[in-house]
C-alpha cells in the first residue's frame, strides 16, 4: 500500500466506480478503497434477504413465505437506466456491458386523480390514451411531432420558438395544452421533479422529451432498462474494468486520515500505512467537513406478493405521481421490479417508493404511492440526507460526488460524473475517450 498513485478513490458507489474505470482506461494509476466489506456504498444491492432485515433492525428476520434469502438482491437506491441515456453509452463504450444482462422495464405509468395510466409517448399511443379528450389528443400529437422534428441547428424546425429564450410555459401555450397534459409531459416524459422548468428556456425540456422517445423507440415497452441481479452489478462491472487496466482494489479498508499539505491532498492513511496521490475522488461520507446538507430523500422498500393493480400485471414498471396531483412541490416515484430480474424469490415483487422530503412527517408524504401498492408484506423505511460538496476541488484536488437524488434514472448521476471528470482533467468528458484500447481484455487485437 505504501506507494504513489495518480488517483485514489474512496468508496465503491456507482459514481466512484465509473470514474475509477475511466481514469484507469486513460492510463492513470488508481488505488480504490472502501471501508465496507461489499461493493456499492450507498448504491449497493443487499443480499441475502436476512441482511436487509438486519440492516433495518428487524431482528426477527424474514418469514418462511419470503422464500430463499439468497434469491434476493434488494437495491437500496432504486433507479432505472434510460435506454438511450448517458449511462448506457458509458457501459457500451467501456464494454462493461459484457459483464451485465439487462431487461426492458415493462411499462411507465403516470398518476392522475387517484388512478394510474400508461404514459403515452408516441403519436399512436397519444391517440389511444384515455388520459385526455379527443381535441386535446390532436393538440398533444401536434406537439409530439414538433418535438420529434425539432433540431437546434436547423431554424426551419423552430416554428417560431427560440430554443434559448422561449420558456417551456410559452411552448405549451402555443400548442394550447391543458394542465393535465402539461403535468405528464413535464414529469413523466421530461422527468422533471418540480415545476421550476416551466419558466426556463425550452431547449433542455425538448431534449429531455426526445431522450425519452428515442429510448422508448429502442425497445418498445418503456424507455427504461434494469440489470439482472440488481443495480449492485453496475459498480462491480466498472470495478472489473478498472482492475483490467491495473487499478488496485481494497475492500474492508478503514480510511483513518486524508493527508493534506498546503491545502492540497497528498495521500490517504489507512492502518498505519500511507498511500500517496495527486488527486482524490470520494463520496460525501469520507469528507464530512467538505460537504453541506442539501435536503433529504425518503425511500420505502416494499415487498409484495402481487403485481401492482392496473399495470397489466407487469413484472416491472415505473409510476410517477406528479406533484400537482397530490399538492406537493416534488414528484413521488415508484420503481417496481421482481423475480423476473433475479432480485426476488419466485412470485415476489419489490416496489420502492421515493420522494424528496418536504415536511417533518416524510412517511405521510409517500402515502399516495403506498396506497397503490396494497397489500404490502413488509416495509423498510430509509430517510437519507442528501449531501453536495462545498467547493469544486480545484485547490485541494479532493473531488467529492453528490449523494444519489430521488430521480428514478441515472441521468443526474452521469452529469455529476462528467462534471467531476472535467474538474479533474481540465477538459470536457468525451465518450470517445472511454473506448477500450486496441488490445482488449483477452489480449486479442480488435478485428
Amino acid at each position: 500500500m505504501d506507494e504513489e498513485y495518480d488517483v485514489i478513490v474512496l468508496g465503491t458507489g456507482l459514481t466512484e466506480c465509473i470514474l475509477s474505470g475511466i481514469m484507469s482506461v486513460n492510463g492513470k494509476k488508481v488505488l480504490h478503497m472502501d471501508r465496507n466489506p461489499y461493493y456499492g456504498g450507498e448504491s449497493s444491492s443487499i443480499t441475502p434477504l436476512e441482511e436487509l432485515y438486519k440492516r433495518f433492525q428487524l431482528l426477527e428476520g424474514p418469514p418462511e413465505a419470503m422464500g430463499r434469502g439468497r434469491d434476493w438482491n434488494v437495491d437500496l437506491i432504486p433507479k432505472f437506466l434510460m435506454a438511450n441515456g448517458q449511462l448506457v453509452k458509458m457501459l457500451l463504450y467501456t464494454e462493461v456491458t459484457r459483464y451485465l444482462d439487462f431487461k426492458v422495464v415493462e411499462g411507465s405509468f403516470v398518476y392522475k386523480g387517484g388512478k394510474i395510466y400508461k404514459v403515452p409517448s408516441t403519436e399512436t399511443e397519444a391517440l389511444a390514451s384515455n388520459l385526455m379528450g379527443m381535441f386535446e389528443k390532436r393538440r398533444f400529437r401536434k406537439f409530439l411531432v414538433f418535438v420529434a422534428n425539432f433540431d437546434e441547428n436547423d431554424p426551419k424546425t423552430f416554428e417560431g420558438v427560440d430554443p434559448q429564450s422561449t420558456s417551456m410555459r410559452d411552448v405549451y401555450r402555443k400548442f394550447d395544452l391543458g394542465q393535465d397534459v402539461i403535468d405528464f409531459t413535464g414529469h413523466a416524459l421530461a422527468l422533471y421533479r418540480t415545476d421550476d422548468y416551466l419558466d426556463q428556456p425550452c431547449l433542455e425540456t425538448i431534449n429531455r422529451i426526445k431522450l425519452y422517445s428515442e429510448s422508448l423507440a429502442r425497445y418498445g415497452k418503456s424507455p427504461y432498462l434494469y440489470p439482472l441481479y440488481g443495480l449492485g452489478e453496475l459498480p462491480q462491472g466498472f470495478a472489473r474494468l478498472s482492475a483490467i487496466y491495473g487499478g488496485t482494489y481494497m475492500l474492508n479498508k478503514p480510511v483513518d486520515d486524508i493527508i493534506m499539505e498546503n491545502g492540497k491532498v497528498v495521500g490517504v492513511k489507512s492502518e498505519g500505512e500511507v498511500a500517496r496521490c495527486k488527486q482524490l475522488i470520494c463520496d460525501p461520507s469520507y469528507v464530512p467537513d467538505r460537504v453541506r446538507k442539501a435536503g433529504q430523500v425518503i425511500r420505502i422498500i416494499c415487498i409484495l406478493s402481487h403485481p401492482i393493480k392496473n399495470t397489466n400485471d407487469a413484472n416491472s414498471c415505473q409510476i410517477i405521481i406528479p406533484q400537482n396531483q397530490v399538492n406537493r412541490k416534488s414528484d413521488i416515484y415508484v420503481c417496481m421490479i421482481s423475480y423476473a430480474h433475479n432480485v426476488a424469490a419466485q412470485g415476489k415483487y419489490i416496489a420502492i417508493a421515493s420522494t424528496t422530503v418536504e415536511t417533518t412527517e416524510p412517511e405521510k408524504e409517500v402515502e399516495p404511492a403506498l396506497e397503490l401498492l396494497e397489500p404490502i408484506d413488509q416495509k423498510f423505511v430509509a430517510i437519507s440526507d442528501l449531501y453536495e460538496p462545498i467547493d469544486d476541488g480545484s485547490e485541494s484536488q479532493v473531488f467529492c460526488s453528490c449523494s444519489y437524488d430521488a430521480t428514478t434514472h441515472f441521468e443526474t448521476t452521469c452529469n455529476d460524473i462528467k462534471d467531476i471528470y472535467k474538474r479533474m482533467v481540465g477538459s470536457a468528458f468525451d465518450f470517445e475517450n472511454m473506448k477500450r484500447k486496441q488490445n482488449d481484455v483477452f489480449g486479442e487485437a480488435d478485428q
